[in-house]
């Protein structure tokens, strides 16, 4: 892990490019146009070179990121120093969003995964926005609540779960949000064993049981079809 925070970087782009930022996200995609302009205005774009950090833990939150280009993963450290992989964002992802409702410190880090560019808007002038456009405060709680009930079911997941139900509930649901039995898996098995709360040989040997059961197939690195996604769901 790098310790290098990203030097503040001038601006990459014209106003264009914020608004295509801004307009990629949930929060603001509903907006009209004239809109959009307005929060692209207010928006600054910052490059982030492979290592380092949008935050840390124990910085002020006090900002709105939005992911451009490029790839962020977002983790906790334990007392112990091990990581706990809480998501990974992709272009139109955003974090930050609990900075629009009370001053506090980052619990977790943004560390870029790959040469990103990440859109900022700051605290108060996302205030002023929601202000100005209400439709956004609902959007960002019903993107509040999905988050919440995700956090939920991966804490209780990894309390309660043999490894071998997070896996098959985790390919499943992988599944689903790509509306296919046959997706790529969108984190390395390093990255995946962080998310699952075991160890990236763990899932590398239970994916290979789950071949060898006739439950999936791997067709590459990441590739999986599912073949039984019955099997899957009954793990316990």
């Amino acid at each position: 892990m790098s310790d290098n925070l990203a030097a503040p970087a001038a601006d990459t782009g014209s106003g264009h490019v914020q608004s295509l930022c801004v307009s990629r996200v949930p929060i603001f995609n509903h907006l009209p146009h004239e809109a959009l302009s307005v929060i692209a205005g207010k928006a600054f774009m910052r490059v982030y070179g492979c290592g380092q950090f949008i935050h840390r833990a124990g910085d002020p939150s006090d900002r709105l990121f939005i992911v451009h280009r490029g790839k962020i993963k977002v983790y906790r450290l334990s007392d112990a120093g091990k990581e706990q992989l809480v998501r990974i964002l992709h272009p139109g992802d955003f974090a930050g969003e609990l900075a629009l409702f009370s001053a506090a410190e980052q619990d977790s880090y943004a560390e870029a995964m790959q040469s990103s560019e990440v859109c900022t808007i700051y605290q108060a002038d996302v205030r002023e926005l929601l202000l100005q456009y209400p439709d956004i405060s609902l959007h960002v709680l019903a993107e509040l609540a999905r988050r919440l009930g995700t956090s939920e079911k991966q804490t209780a997941a990894i309390a309660t779960a043999s490894i071998n139900a997070r896996l098959g509930r985790y390919l499943a649901d992988q599944a689903e949000q790509e509306g296919s039995h046959h997706f790529s898996l969108p984190m390395s098995r390093r990255h995946l064993a962080s998310f699952l709360g075991t160890t990236p040989e763990t899932v590398s040997r239970r994916l290979g049981e789950f071949e060898e059961a006739g439950w999936i197939a791997q067709t590459g690195h990441r590739r999986i079809v599912i073949l039984d996604l019955d099997a899957l769901l009954l793990l316990d």
